[in-house]
């Protein structure tokens, strides 16, 4: 069963799905589903809440602040991707889920994808509320992708623009416009990789017509000073699932592999194949959104929780 919610955050109203298992009960446990770099619920989040859903989990799916069918708090620009403000969201989404009377309050995991992902982390660590995680495909160091996806001869130009935005903004002015993606990966766009223009535009056309091809200039400013890969050693006793595509150019599989390392157990690591966008459809998706739903099941829905035992990493195709 899928309701249209409402929640609040920072001022705006957030809006989403909430899944709740046809066959549940009361007293559910419940996953709080949040999306990547400017995209929106409708980009294959549903396809991972109902396979959540058909093993007993209530989730809560919702649009970022400033996208898809969600408000922006007063005061600040659409497509404006804040790191911070999207964590406050997920926690505040924690928040509302603990107050709906079929949810456990003391069961809530927090799932995330892409930025969303790294996301995820951070709110684990910070967030006591939360007694199960899962990343997949994740941002590390908002840094060094800033220095892997933007030219070194840009690099320059790049912060001059964020500078004369600053400007602009302090005079009244809109706030300048980036694409995220571009069909010509040497045009100037946030994600310039030709998976990245792959993913979106067909997600756009086939499932996510609100999505929209743009996010405000600042939001690379906000990206390159955010370093979530710190808080991975801080998750711990909280139980930690790692998804990561070997092959993944975008956010790079081996940063995220090499970051898995620094935290504690309880900890998994799966491996989906191909790259970053492969982990939503197909063989990818059936890996991760089964290693997903086995470990929410195992630590939310099985009684589990942070005196769960660690597990071996597991590589695609050896098991759930």
């Amino acid at each position: 069963m899928r309701e249209d919610i409402e929640l609040q955050s920072d001022g705006a109203t957030l809006r989403g799905w909430f899944y709740r298992p046809d066959d549940g009960g009361e007293d559910l446990p419940c996953v709080v589903l949040n999306h990547g770099f400017s995209g929106v619920k409708e980009m294959h989040l549903d396809d991972y809440a109902e396979v959540l859903c058909a093993a007993g989990l209530a989730c809560v799916v919702y649009d970022h602040a400033g996208f898809g069918a969600s408000d922006v708090a007063p005061g600040r620009p659409r497509q404006e991707i804040d790191p911070w403000a999207q964590i406050r969201g997920i926690q505040d989404a924690i928040t509302y889920a603990q107050a709906r009377p079929e949810v456990d309050a003391d069961r809530i995991g927090v799932w995330g994808t892409s930025y969303g992902g790294a996301h995820a982390y951070v709110v684990a660590a910070i967030d006591r509320r939360v007694k199960a995680v899962c990343g997949q495909v994740p941002l590390i160091s908002g840094r060094r992708n800033f220095e892997t996806l933007v030219r070194v001869d840009f690099w320059e130009a790049t912060w001059q623009l964020l500078a004369a935005d600053r400007l602009a903004r302090a005079r009244g002015e809109e706030p300048a416009m980036l694409p995220v993606v571009h069909e010509d990966p040497l045009q100037q766009s946030a994600l310039p990789t030709p998976d990245s223009y792959a993913f979106f535009t067909r997600t756009q056309a086939e499932r996510a017509p609100s999505w929209r091809n743009e996010v405000t200039v600042r939001t690379l400013e906000l990206f390159q000073g955010y370093e979530p890969g710190a808080y991975l050693p801080l998750i711990a006793p909280t139980p930690l699932l790692m998804v990561v595509a070997p092959n993944d150019r975008l956010a790079p599989g081996e940063w995220a592999t090499a970051a898995y390392e620094t935290a504690a157990h309880p900890k998994r690591l799966v491996l989906v194949p191909g790259g970053h966008f492969d982990a939503y459809v197909g063989e990818g998706f059936a890996i991760s959104s089964a290693a997903a739903r086995d470990w929410f099941v195992e630590h939310l829905a099985a009684g589990g929780g942070r005196d769960a035992t660690a597990r071996r990493p597991i590589a695609a195709g050896a098991g759930g």
